[in-house]
């Protein structure tokens, strides 16, 4: 049963990642999975289900959490240097549905864009908590508003991954990555 979840799933990423939510049938992601469209049915109650399925799968946020435990262990910018490889790696992964996603995301149903909101907030929201065991420890700054310098964080590495990998400008990555690192790192940090 879990193997059939998991091949709709992965036909559904594949299609959705091609096509687009809007351009892709159910009936299509069934064939691609070779299952019948009534057994994707049984696991998900409708298209918009199983693409908000998809979406939670393809969530930086679990990598995020299970990036806490090593991340305590790293100085503070090596941390941010971690949390950018690894986020910057998941984009480029998802580089198709995402850019689908960008181009459809104002004709998708409400209820998709909610939970795609709530996702990306969740993120920012993990990131936020990590930042603050920082600011309790004397190592940022204590005015700091962790959850907009976590929006900031994100914002800027999404950006240069929009700018490299789907507006195809000729971005030298390590050297811009080194940049946005250097300036969040010196804006956020208590100096001593």
């Amino acid at each position: 049963m879990k193997d059939t979840k998991i091949k709709i799933l992965q036909a559904a990423l594949k299609l959705f990642s091609q096509k687009g939510y809007l351009g892709t049938t159910t009936k299509e992601i069934a064939k691609e999975a070779n299952v019948a469209e009534v057994t994707l049915f049984r696991y998900f109650k409708s298209k918009e289900s199983l693409f908000i399925d998809v979406l939670k799968n393809q969530s930086f946020l679990p990598t995020l959490k299970d990036l806490f435990p090593k991340l305590k262990e790293m100085d503070y910018k090596e941390s941010l240097k971690t949390i950018a490889k690894y986020y910057f790696d998941l984009l480029k992964k998802k580089k198709d549905l995402i850019c689908i996603m960008h181009t459809e995301i104002f004709q998708y149903p409400a209820e998709i864009r909610a939970i795609h909101s709530k996702m990306i907030h969740e993120v920012y929201l993990v990131f936020a908590s990590y930042l603050d065991e920082l600011k309790n420890k004397g190592i940022l700054k204590y005015d700091l508003d962790t959850t907009y310098a976590s929006l900031a964080y994100f914002g800027m590495l999404f950006n240069l991954f929009i700018k490299k990998e789907l507006l195809k400008k000729k971005i030298n990555l390590k050297k811009a990555l080194s940049t946005y690192i250097d300036i969040f790192y010196e804006g956020t940090r208590r100096i001593q």
